[in-house]
């Protein structure tokens, strides 16, 4: 018998109450996601370095790196679906691993916010990033114990309760993204508008006052911004179908789903990011919204016996 044949014999063995994914992870398949994310994750690396923007390693460098490590752990499974330890590695890092990547957009919209005019925004970018990486550490840490009773429990009640709990991180985390989605694009439709949120933020920040216009690159890193945002969403909506549907459910027990919905989710954020990557697309310097010289030469008060002109205006 090939060595091919007796692998194939030996994966129909096994009793399906001892595989713990339902399944057999297609080899195939997770050779294709270490390979992804091991690219991904090195450009990161790379680029973090040459721009740096060293607040990327605990973001989305994390990230990749929480991802590849799920995805080698999942190979493995991939031989032997019934061995504990792999399960619970991938188990673990691929529930996590996508968090510190939203801690990233939030960072960036706050930079976005503060470049063009943080006055639109009904908080102040650092209000935005502080509340809502709050927020992103709060699920961490419930999807972190939850998954961790789940992964090792060793009875029925046990795992529903990790999966209860990892459920409730996943629900917090998804509605604190609804929320700041929903803020994002009110900031946008008042910067179009022009109709600040905050009208006496000035008064107290001269530089929120400012307007600037939303330059090529800016509107780039919108896009990569809103790309982003939209296949975290689609695999935390996924997440709260599946840990819904139990633990032993459907969802859960469907490959397919999971490969779809999470895997090719992450890997689509982490190559956005590197298409609309913020070293690039970000201005070097941001003005602080403390200091009056951050007005734009438009807004500042005339000298005594200035007269203004049309090119005075036209700045």
């Amino acid at each position: 018998m090939s060595a091919t044949t007796s692998s194939l014999a030996s994966r129909a063995s096994i009793p399906p109450s001892t595989n713990l994914y339902h399944y057999t992870p297609t080899k195939g398949l997770c050779y294709l996601f270490v390979v992804l994310f091991a690219v991904t994750t090195l450009a990161h690396v790379f680029f973090a370095v040459r721009s740096r923007l060293w607040w990327l390693f605990p973001t989305v460098v994390l990230a990749g790196a929480g991802e590849l490590i799920g995805w080698i752990a999942r190979t493995s499974s991939s031989s032997d679906p019934t061995q504990r330890n792999d399960y619970i590695i991938q188990s673990t890092c691929l529930v996590l691993a996508p968090t510190p990547l939203l801690a990233a957009i939030f960072i960036i919209f706050g930079r976005l916010a503060q470049a063009i005019g943080s006055g639109y925004g009904r908080l102040t970018p650092r209000l935005y990033s502080r509340i809502f990486l709050t927020c992103d550490i709060v699920a961490l840490l419930i999807q972190g114990s939850g998954g961790g009773i789940a992964a090792s429990a060793n009875n029925t009640s046990s795992q529903k309760l990790g999966s209860d709990i990892m459920l409730v991180g996943i629900i917090f985390q998804t509605v604190a993204m609804v929320v700041f989605i929903a803020l994002a694009a009110e900031f946008f439709w008042r910067y179009a508008k022009d109709t600040p949120a905050r009208p006496d933020a000035g008064y107290y920040s001269p530089g929120a006052a400012r307007r600037a216009p939303l330059s090529r690159n800016l509107k780039l890193m919108t896009l990569g911004l809103c790309l982003a945002m939209l296949f975290l969403l689609v695999r935390a909506f996924y997440r709260v179908c599946e840990l819904a549907d139990g633990w032993n459910g459907r969802i859960i027990s469907t490959q397919w789903l999971f490969n779809l919905f999470d895997g090719a989710m992450i890997v689509l954020t982490m190559y956005t990011l590197n298409a609309f990557h913020p070293g690039r697309l970000l201005p070097r310097t941001l003005p602080d919204p403390q200091r009056q010289d951050s007005v734009l030469e438009v807004d500042k008060p005339l000298a005594y016996g200035q007269v203004e002109t049309v090119a005075m205006r036209a700045v």
